[in-house]
């Protein structure tokens, strides 16, 4: 089921692209997110064990690369090509994880976007490329994204792809320095047999 083939692994739909997230992403990473740090607090994961730090950029990468080994994540960068610039550029991250096998065949996905590209369907068509590599390559039967009921803008994106509200999780995960509610969406293999980026794509 999982091997070379399987990651490191590049998407791409038009100008949007899914590729592994690397240590050499650091500077331009690191400015993406400084300039959205207003934008991006209130949805932010926080350690709940005392002053427990988040870990570094570096930290962060190496233990996504041994999730990624382990058949237990996907860690993307999302880059957007622009015209007249060589290589496309950061505008967000992707993360798949909790990738479950056996049974289960589930994971969860989450994501971020720079505030400045939001609202123009790169998320939605992340997320789509995403679900249908995991469906339709890995053979996963179901993806789940939990979301703050607050969060408009990424309400919006699970609306748009046609995901199920599975109700409200309370105290699900530490966000911003307190246990946050959040509302859980997903979708099986067997509710888009077109495939998720083809159903977006015709729907936009």
């Amino acid at each position: 089921m999982w091997g070379q083939a399987m990651w490191p692994v590049s998407l791409e739909c038009g100008d949007v692209v899914l590729r592994p997230i690397k240590y050499r992403d650091k500077a331009e990473w690191t400015q993406v997110r400084a300039r959205n740090a207003a934008w991006l607090q209130p949805w932010e994961a926080s350690n709940p064990i005392g002053q427990g730090q988040l870990p570094t950029f570096g930290g962060m990468v190496r233990s996504l690369n041994l999730q990624a080994r382990e058949a237990a994540a996907l860690p993307f960068i999302i880059t957007e090509r622009f015209p007249g610039q060589k290589k496309p550029a950061i505008v967000g991250q992707l993360t798949v994880s909790s990738i479950m096998w056996g049974s289960a065949m589930t994971a969860t996905l989450g994501y971020w976007v720079d505030q400045d590209r939001a609202g123009r369907g790169i998320v939605p068509t992340a997320v789509a490329l995403a679900t249908d590599h995991c469906f339709k390559t890995l053979g996963l039967h179901r993806m789940e994204i939990n979301i703050r009921p607050e969060n408009a803008a990424s309400l919006r994106v699970v609306e748009k792809l046609g995901f199920r509200d599975e109700g409200l999780r309370p105290r699900f995960l530490h966000i911003n320095g307190e246990w946050a509610d959040h509302r859980s969406f997903a979708l099986t293999s067997e509710e888009v047999p077109e495939g998720i980026l083809a159903r977006w794509l015709a729907r936009r």
